[in-house]
């Protein structure tokens, strides 16, 4: 049966782990034995959902754990649940106001423990389902605007960084308002919807990104990828997309839905800037569907 969800536990007293793992075990769980180790593993590739954090500890005290996991951007959105003997109203404020969400108090009730990890998982799971929605096109299920402008910034400050290189490829859907007009709005959505699995199959890497930039436009994010590499990949995307073979009896350039391309990369001179890249791309889209539409422009 899959976990339900990752739990850190910390506590400097070997008992209280083995008790909580045991409560826990329909949860994937992972021990820390002081404050070091709870941040070292909350900053791992496999971060936890939540974390159950002892307040008395040696060294560094779980309100000084809580507030150095607050501070840092990585870790800032994982719950943390205080566990003590017992808190006063005082200590409770002050856990709650470094950014905790609730208290467990030793010795430990199971129903309470379970409930209340319970609890703050699907708070989670909501929260998580909701942000996924927020960076997600409704209709093609792709990345939306908002998630590329994110991932744009993101993998500049990368490219800043390590001196490495990205490139863009705009797309536009070839004549798309004459396919609605001849075939229907209904058959437009469902064109897009095909257009973006073709497109995103295009994208090979994990760590390239394609989203819906808007109506009939998409764009796709290739980090690491030189001009030559993301020629490569706009040739690809233009014959999946012929592949499709979707009729249009509204374009000119033959029986079959196409799409025009401009790309740039950070590897051309001149370009020190996000904007600049999306406008390069932009202005050789542009060309392309000047120069007959049906192909790519960098």
């Amino acid at each position: 049966m899959a976990k339900k969800g990752r739990v850190l536990i910390v506590d400097d007293e070997k008992i209280n782990c083995i008790v909580l793992i045991s409560l826990l075990e329909d949860y994937s769980t992972i021990i820390a034995l002081n404050g070091e180790q709870a941040i070292q593993r909350a900053l791992s590739d496999q971060p936890p959902d939540l974390i159950l954090l002892d307040v008395n500890m040696p060294g560094l005290d779980g309100y000084e754990v809580c507030r150095l996991l607050k501070q840092n951007e990585k870790t800032k959105n994982i719950a943390i649940i205080f566990i003590t003997v017992k808190a006063t109203e005082a200590e409770e404020a002050k856990g709650l106001n470094l950014g905790a969400v609730d208290y467990i108090s030793k010795p430990f009730s199971p129903a309470i423990v379970l409930a209340r990890v319970a609890n703050h998982m699907e708070l989670k799971r909501q929260r998580d389902l909701l942000e996924h929605l927020h960076i997600t096109d409704a209709l093609t299920g792709i990345a939306n605007r908002r998630r590329f402008d994110l991932s744009l910034a993101h993998e500049w400050k990368r490219v800043v960084r390590m001196k490495g290189c990205i490139s863009l490829i705009m797309i536009d859907i070839d004549f798309f308002k004459q396919f609605n007009d001849n075939y229907g709005h209904a058959a437009g959505d469902e064109c897009l919807k095909e257009v973006a699995v073709a497109l995103d199959k295009a994208c090979e890497r994990e760590i390239d990104l394609l989203a819906r930039y808007g109506g009939e436009e998409f764009v796709a994010v290739l980090p690491g990828t030189d001009i030559e590499g993301a020629m490569t990949v706009a040739q690809t995307m233009k014959e999946s997309i012929l592949a499709l073979e979707i009729p249009h009896k509204g374009t000119s350039i033959g029986s079959c839905l196409s799409i025009s391309l401009g790309v740039s990369s950070s590897s051309n001179t001149g370009i020190d800037t996000p904007k600049v890249l999306l406008k390069q791309a932009d202005d050789a889209l542009y060309r392309a569907k000047r120069n007959g539409r049906n192909q790519f422009s960098d």
